[in-house]
């Protein structure tokens, strides 16, 4: 028997703010973005926000007007949000040298050999909750299972400043019940797909034909009947060791909302260059790209698409990604925000570009080198691409301040 946690810091960016600012104990607060540079949206809020109605992705102005203007709204400062969390981590790591960040605010620790039962386990759990918040001034909700799935739901069964025990004895009452999207990686696609099957607990996802999942969800059907039957064996990995790093991604909040396709074309090749020059950093070439765009309505599109030969060069990520939007945006609403991520990443030899010399590759990859040289010695904005040059409100955009991402592969599927 496998005995798992899975620790949740509660609402962890206001909780952070309130621990460092006790004057707003006992108020709404929020954690929002720089208004000023149009990032204001709800980023994290606490439970007196929460119980007004406020929901991350609303703007400052929808919030405000849900707590009657009685709401704090404090700038995210990510920098002591990391802080804050390292600690807490490093607390996990002197009990088990077995912790699996998910996220900032969250992990997974495997206590097998510090425990022997399920109450220990619970035990353990407990003591970590109350020094948690003794120690860093912030709440945590614990999972106490035999797998890595049933320990997150766990930590989701009861908030704040909670442990949940799933045991191999109680989980079919407990969790079955749930609705199906309460289980990991049930996204609102799956969601819907399953619903539609009328599949609409995690119970009748357990009971539900292995094949007919399979032929309907391909691997990821076969996975997410493990998770409801209770079957998930992946182990925690610790920090640094295994992961296998699965995209990269940049992204940003418009100055202003962009209205024509050079617009929005000048802003992939900003972020494209920054996604390039941290995978050439770690020696990777990505074999897709996926380009996000969020209009002025707030709603996400997503698309993907797959390269002709692996590239860590950024104009040829940028073009794919232009390419993607040009033939799926449909220009119903002004563009707000975008993101470009390369996807699909590996490592050390890659095919040749049958359709480009080797010598025009390269000579690509030395300019956008030289260019990185440069903007480390003289500052970003000393050279830039002439498509971008007479807009003065990209001057205000700095990928190398820009909110990225880095996903690990967390479950084969």
């Amino acid at each position: 028997m496998r005995y798992i946690l899975h620790s949740d810091l509660n609402n962890f960016y206001a909780s952070v703010e309130c621990m460092y600012n006790p004057e707003l104990k006992g108020k709404a607060v929020a954690v929002v973005g720089d208004a000023e540079k149009r990032h204001g949206i709800v980023l994290a809020k606490n439970y007196i926000a929460k119980q007004y109605g406020v929901k991350t992705g609303d703007t400052i102005y929808t919030a405000r007007t849900k707590c009657k203007e009685e709401l704090v709204c404090v700038t995210a400062d990510f920098d002591k949000y990391i802080k804050v969390s390292k600690l807490v981590k490093d607390y996990y790591r002197s009990i088990t040298p077995l912790v699996e960040s998910f996220g900032i605010d969250e992990a997974w620790l495997d206590i097998t050999n510090n425990v022997k039962s399920f109450d220990e386990a619970v035990a353990l759990a407990d003591k970590i909750r109350k020094n948690v918040y003794k120690s860093f001034g912030v709440t945590v909700s614990v999972g106490v299972s035999f797998n890595k799935v049933f320990a997150k739901l766990g930590s989701d069964l009861k908030k704040p400043d909670a442990v949940t025990l799933i045991s191999d004895k109680n989980y079919k009452d407990l969790i079955y019940p749930l609705p199906c999207e309460d289980l990991l990686y049930v996204g609102c696609a799956t969601k819907e797909k399953l619903h539609k099957n009328n599949i609409f607990t995690i119970g009748e996802l357990a009971a539900a034909d292995p094949k007919f999942l399979h032929l309907t969800f391909g691997k990821a059907g076969d996975m997410l009947h493990k998770f409801a039957c209770g079957l998930d064996d992946s182990v925690v990995v610790p920090d640094g060791e295994g992961e296998k790093i699965k995209s990269m991604g940049n992204s940003t909040t418009c100055p202003r909302d962009l209205k024509t396709n050079e617009e929005v074309k000048a802003l992939i090749y900003i972020l494209a260059e920054h996604v390039t020059e941290r995978m050439r950093k770690k020696g990777m070439y990505a074999l897709g790209v996926s380009l996000g765009i969020r209009d002025d309505t707030l709603e996400w599109f997503e698309k993907q698409s797959t390269l002709l030969s692996a590239t860590n060069v950024a104009s040829d990520i940028a073009a794919e990604c232009y390419k993607i939007f040009k033939q799926y945006y449909v220009w119903n609403h002004n563009v707000r925000a975008v993101g470009v991520r390369a996807i699909n990443l590996t490592e050390g030899n890659v095919q040749i570009n049958l359709f480009e010399s080797p010598e025009a590759q390269d000579k690509k990859l030395k300019l956008e080198q030289t260019v990185e040289s440069l903007r480390k010695r003289f500052g970003y904005n000393i050279i830039k691409r002439g498509n971008i040059v007479e807009d003065e409100d990209f001057d205000e955009i700095n990928p190398y301040a820009e909110k990225h991402t880095i996903h690990p592969v967390s479950y084969k599927k």
